[in-house]
């Protein structure tokens, strides 16, 4: 199958997850077969292949492409406005749809390049999917947060700075969630309410561990936690469980990732410093390998939580708030511990338990390593190539490569 995908961001672009996800669903797809051409937007336009994957860079579509760098309030109101439907957006993809002819165009996130992508698409008479990372459709911060308060649905002025979002869903013919969470938030909303929904999580290239871990007897316990050092990603939570537990000596803990401001700043004084050891940014695979416990105390609601699966590839057992889509990933007492978001007592007593049952650690360790299969190419791609086969032969308007095979 012929695949055009629009991603919102793609290597060597990085930031956070977005990028890195987009890149495996890419590999996932022509590991299976599939012909595929990745659009994103850059800062000059060029075709390239980036690690095995022809990639065309379009030159920004909207005012700009990288949201992450500071603009003038007018003008972020405007690219925002322009993310509502984007006429440039509409004739790029017109013409990238007409240029490569694909079976079906598939959006992985939809920043940039523009929900005005599916509307081409439709006009085009080609099958369109879409990937959810985040709630950008439904507010215009992407997080679904207020301050350091989780929003319930969207307030009126995402509701009104979303309104041609949520009019060019109903142009998508499926709709893909690594969370049931993540597409319920959405189609509870009203949006894409033609789209067949299909929940596929995110991929873990390999298993990085051969077996499970060993109890980890005769040493400290060492637990971990690896993110953005911000508020609504909790390390402050795990910081004050660690507090509680500063006279055990059979604890150690293990902080890697950064953060800016006065709240990455105070980090390093909130956790006990004899059992604590901050690394910057840290590289995930040399990070699990050190650890025994992975703590995801994630206080946003977060649409999958992909760190976790990557613990589990390396057979570490996770424990993690019950934040949005994380409640999916954790099956408590299998592969971990699950607790209310925002609970340090729970955190430090759920700590406290592994410290004294080390086997059960190992039974975790079982347990994560076990979990982590279901996240592995074969498994993902027969997921995607199924709903992708049913989409094409669902839609009755022939591709552009039929129409021109008859002219």
């Amino acid at each position: 199958m012929r695949i055009l995908m629009a991603a919102a961001a793609f290597p060597p672009f990085m930031d956070g997850g977005g990028p890195v996800s987009a890149m495996l669903v890419a590999k996932l797809l022509t590991g299976a077969g599939h012909e595929l051409r990745v659009l994103n937007v850059a800062d000059e336009a060029k075709d390239e292949v980036f690690d095995g994957i022809a990639v065309r860079r379009l030159e920004t579509l909207n005012l700009y492409w990288n949201y992450r760098v500071p603009r003038p309030a007018w003008k972020k109101a405007a690219w925002h406005a322009l993310e509502n439907f984007n006429p440039r957006a509409y004739a790029a993809m017109r013409r990238e749809i007409r240029d490569f002819s694909p079976d079906l165009v598939l959006t992985d996130s939809i920043e940039n390049v523009n929900v005005a992508t599916w509307a081409a698409a439709r006009a085009a008479g080609v099958p369109v999917c879409h990937i959810l990372r985040s709630t950008f459709l439904l507010c215009w911060k992407g997080s679904m947060m207020k301050g350091d308060r989780n929003c319930a649905g969207a307030c009126a002025s995402c509701k009104a700075t979303s309104i041609g979002k949520k009019a060019m869903s109903r142009f998508v013919d499926g709709v893909v969630g690594e969370t049931d969470f993540i597409i319920a938030r959405h189609t509870d909303a009203g949006y894409f309410p033609h789209a067949e929904r299909r929940r596929i999580p995110g991929v873990v290239p390999k298993l990085m561990a051969p077996r499970p871990r060993p109890a980890p007897i005769g040493r400290p316990l060492t637990i971990g936690f690896i993110g953005v050092h911000t508020p609504m990603k909790g390390p402050h939570i795990l910081a004050e469980a660690a507090r509680a537990l500063s006279s055990r000596a059979d604890l150690r803990f293990l902080v890697a990732g950064s953060g800016q401001g006065d709240y990455a700043d105070s980090l390093a004084g909130a956790f006990p410093a004899e059992t604590t050891r901050f690394l910057g940014w840290t590289d995930p695979n040399d990070f699990f390998p050190e650890i025994d416990v992975l703590v995801v105390p994630s206080l946003f609601q977060e649409p999958f939580g992909r760190v976790i699966v990557e613990a589990f590839a390396h057979g570490v057992p996770v424990i993690g708030a019950r934040s949005g889509g994380i409640a999916e990933t954790i099956d408590d007492g299998v592969n971990g511990i699950s607790l209310p978001p925002g609970d340090a007592p729970a955190l430090a007593a759920a700590i406290g338990r592994l410290a004294d049952d080390r086997d059960a650690v190992a039974r975790f360790s079982t347990g994560a390593l076990a979990s982590a299969r279901r996240y592995l190419p074969p498994v993902l791609a027969a997921a995607y190539g199924d709903l992708f086969d049913r989409l094409v032969r669902g839609r009755c308007v022939p591709t552009l490569a039929a129409r021109e095979a008859t002219r």
